[in-house]
């Protein structure tokens, strides 16, 4: 899929850290159909953009960062999309010509997912940390009316991934008992939201006394520090245990959610901060009976379902925002995992 970024961009350069990002200056041009060139007004950030700045993901510099972003039709190359239109990205790079595509089954995209597994804007195409952003117009919808500016470019990636985790892979249900690992992280924040919005109960882990109080304010019934929180849990449960762990720590965190999950019971995860290799008790998994479930982003029909849900009453967390050619301390502050929700860019007003 082509992707066109374009204006005042932040481009990763080279594999330093946030220091490697840098504003740069990219020549305009007009969008030809299917393509819709969009005004990015905010743009937010993910770990993925962290990874790509320190060089974890074997991404060839430069690439504009950032998957999410929400703006302004500026001109369309497609009768669908008018000037003026206020619109939200889809974050997930596709053809949209092959059956997949066209079914709305995005992640299984015959033409430009066969050799690489899913694709994420910002990482396989350039991202939407810049003025002017070209791109195809179905991966643009229309910006929830609910949403200020920041919260709608800041939901995209986390809430379409929390979303698939916990409906499309993990099958949460109404009663049961979901627990949120690291709950300061946006996806984890989402999956909170998303896991009240389904029916569930809600538990929720952090190392930060602060960050526990704010994932009750989303909705978690108990929070756990995440220093041992396995056998607490089970003590929150009557001793059975949860019903869905959701995942996105990794090796720190792995041990302690098997500790806290129910016989029969789901893990299921989107990313490993923590680190990339996890030694697990194997007895804890056959004895168990334990659903090991990974996941990640989600197709556009679940992204749909994600629209509907903000419309009765999700709202993502925004942390800070801070202006586009300061993005290499919003990187920074990333780096240093103090965050509550999620760092947006504004780019224009």
């Amino acid at each position: 899929m082509e992707v066109l970024s374009e204006g005042r961009a932040a481009v990763f350069e080279e594999p330093a850290g946030p220091s490697g990002v840098r504003l740069r200056d990219r020549p305009r041009t007009s969008p030809h159909n299917p393509r819709v060139s969009v005004a990015i007004r905010r743009a937010a950030l993910n770990h993925l953009d962290l990874w790509l700045a320190h060089g974890a993901q074997r991404v060839q510099p430069p690439r504009v960062i950032a998957a999410d972003g929400a703006g302004v039709v500026e001109e369309s190359g497609d009768q669908r999309w008018n000037k003026g239109d206020e619109v939200v990205v889809y974050p997930v790079a596709c053809c949209w010509e092959c059956g997949p595509c066209k079914a709305g089954q995005n992640l299984s995209c015959e033409r430009f997912h066969a050799a690489s597994g899913c694709d994420i804007v910002g990482e396989d195409t350039d991202g939407t940390a810049c003025e002017l952003f070209h791109i195809h117009h179905r991966n643009l919808y229309p910006k929830p009316a609910s949403l200020s500016w920041e919260e709608a470019a800041a939901f995209p990636l986390t809430f379409l991934t929390a979303w698939r985790m916990l409906t499309t892979r993990a099958h949460l249900q109404k009663g049961e008992t979901l627990l949120v690992v690291g709950a300061g992280a946006g996806v984890a924040a989402a999956a909170i939201q998303i896991g009240r919005h389904l029916g569930a109960r809600v538990l929720a882990t952090s190392r930060s006394e602060a960050k526990r109080g704010r994932a009750q304010e989303l909705g978690a019934e108990e929070t756990f520090d995440s220093e041992g929180f396995g056998k607490p849990v089970r003590q929150a449960t009557g001793g059975a245990g949860v019903d869905v762990v959701f995942e996105h720590v990794g090796p720190a965190t792995m041990g302690e959610s098997l500790r806290a999950l129910r016989k029969g019971g789901r893990v299921v995860f989107c990313g490993s901060t923590s680190g990339t290799t996890v030694e697990l008790p194997l007895f804890r998994l056959f004895f168990g009976q334990v659903d090991f479930l990974g996941s990640t982003m989600g197709n556009s029909g679940e992204f749909e379902q994600v629209l509907k849900a903000i419309d009765e009453g999700l709202r993502p967390v925004v942390d800070s925002v801070y202006p586009l050619e300061e993005v290499q301390a919003a990187l920074e502050h990333l780096d240093g995992a103090e965050q509550s929700g999620k760092f947006v860019l504004r780019v224009w007003d």
